[in-house]
């Protein structure tokens, strides 16, 4: 499956239709709602507000379509919820419109804003869901026709999986599931499922399977004496980008926690990886990319000074890049302003420390200040981080945190920061004892996770550099 390929048509498809809906919309007005108010038939011109219109018009339209998350999750759309979405979406737009570009349309009748109106919506709507809906009908087939699939893990190889395994490849219509393979808690000779699925390995394998195979769903399925396991296998997950189910118990069912996505589907309960409402994570990504664009231009004087400041003050290059570990376990190269002499590891990896004589005079001085991470906001315009989210580490350190607090890997399902609530509350870390007790604050961050949060914490984190305290 070609996800960019995929994503391309939906937008390519909501370009043009926003293209042709404001042009037919246009000639609408021109035709139908002007000559009422002139009293004779107006030519139709096309004056430099139309040229503004149909440039500006089908870039708002992708841009609100992009915010409400519509081009997330590309395969797996459900035609009714798709209809409610562009619905809501094009009455939300219009209504902006409608505010910004015509109420200050001459009109005779007021009635004649509610026919502006209405058209604007009906053309729009009409326009951008007839394509939608025959692209993921299309989709949809090849799905339940199993010509397209997600790649799929079992957990489990006796009664359960088996049982699950064979309900969902027995459907008359597929829902995309692709099994791969099993997974096993413990190793033995014998499983009740191997005649169908391959044997994989151990859990303790999961990961290295998940990259191996591209797996996208993990479908739980223990047997009742092994549900004390769950919790553990869960943690083992939230750094990966895959969707994970469990199999649901008649109590799960009857309490509300099974929510069906299809009519053909198995039961099954779903964990959400969803920390915020779709629409806020499209903006904090928004907000990411706006304001380290801006803050790379308004530095550029700082990032100019300091990198002679380094030059002057010691030997080696300008800038630091490190391996840390980013959302879902991904490694990417952090850049940061070089503030420790050369060669300072030689030893080995080691954390710094307030009197730490690795660090050079300036870098001191950089590091006071902060402006040593300028250069992440280089990092966040790449994607690999947020203005706010946890702190980037080493797997090196990674590896001991885990040992102490497995948790702590629920913090890979968020993108790493430049500034964390964390580091508000704690500041920085000289040890893994230390790390492991602002771990806290980052959990609790994940789990409040908002724009206004964002907002709070950037405010905080200006704050404390202008008083000067170190964090």
């Amino acid at each position: 499956m070609n996800k960019q390929l995929h994503t391309f048509k939906y937008l390519s498809f909501d370009f043009l239709t926003a293209f042709f809906s404001w042009n037919l919309f246009y000639i609408y007005r021109k035709t139908f709602i002007e000559p009422l108010e002139q009293g004779y038939k107006t030519p139709i011109e096309f004056s430099h507000k139309y040229f503004i219109g149909i440039i500006i018009i089908p870039c708002f339209w992708i841009f609100l379509y992009y915010l409400s998350g519509y081009y997330k999750d590309i395969y797996r759309k459900s035609r009714l919820k798709e209809l409610a979405q562009t619905l809501f979406t094009v009455l939300l737009g219009s209504i902006i419109i409608f505010f910004v570009a015509l109420l200050d349309d001459q009109v005779q009748y007021y009635k004649q804003y509610y026919k502006l109106f209405s058209s604007l919506i009906l053309i729009q709507f009409a326009a951008t869901y007839i394509p939608r809906l025959i692209i993921t009908s299309i989709t949809n087939y090849k799905i339940h026709s199993r010509k397209i699939g997600f790649n799929t893990l079992i957990i489990g190889g006796n009664r359960k999986a088996l049982e699950i395994y064979q309900k969902i490849e027995n459907q008359a219509r597929s829902v995309g599931n692709k099994f791969i393979g099993f997974l096993s808690l413990v190793e033995k000779e014998k499983f009740l499922i191997e005649k169908d699925l391959k044997w994989l390995g151990n859990i303790k394998d999961i990961r290295e399977i998940i990259e191996t195979y591209k797996i996208e769903e993990v479908i739980i399925a223990l047997e009742s004496k092994e549900h004390k396991e769950i919790e553990k296998i869960i943690n083992y997950l939230e750094d990966k980008n895959v969707v994970i189910k469990v199999i649901a118990s008649m109590y799960d069912i009857l309490t509300g926690k099974v929510k069906m996505s299809h009519i053909y589907s198995t039961p099954l309960i779903q964990i959400s990886h969803n920390l915020m409402p779709t629409w806020q994570v499209q903006t904090k990504q928004l907000i990411d990319i706006g304001i380290s664009l801006v803050a790379l231009v308004i530095f550029t004087p700082f990032i100019l000074f300091l990198s002679i400041g380094i030059k002057l003050t010691s030997k080696g290059p300008v800038f630091y890049t490190h391996e840390r570990i980013g959302q879902f376990g991904k490694p990417f190269s952090l850049v940061k302003f070089r503030s420790m002499y050369i060669n300072a590891e030689k030893d080995g990896p080691a954390l710094s420390s307030k009197n730490d004589n690795r660090i050079t005079p300036f870098g001191k001085f950089m590091r006071k200040s902060k402006l040593d991470e300028l250069p992440n906001f280089y990092n966040v315009l790449k994607g690999d981080m947020s203005l706010v989210g946890p702190r980037p580490e080493r797997k090196y350190f990674i590896d001991q945190i885990v040992e102490k607090a497995p948790h702590y890997l629920h913090l890979q399902k968020v993108k790493p920061g430049i500034t964390s609530w964390g580091q508000v509350k704690y500041g920085y870390a000289e040890n893994v004892d230390q790390m492991t007790e602002r771990l806290k604050y980052d959990i609790l961050y994940i789990e409040n996770m908002s724009v206004y949060v964002d907002f709070k914490i950037m405010i905080y984190t200006l704050l404390i550099i202008l008083k000067g305290r170190h964090i």
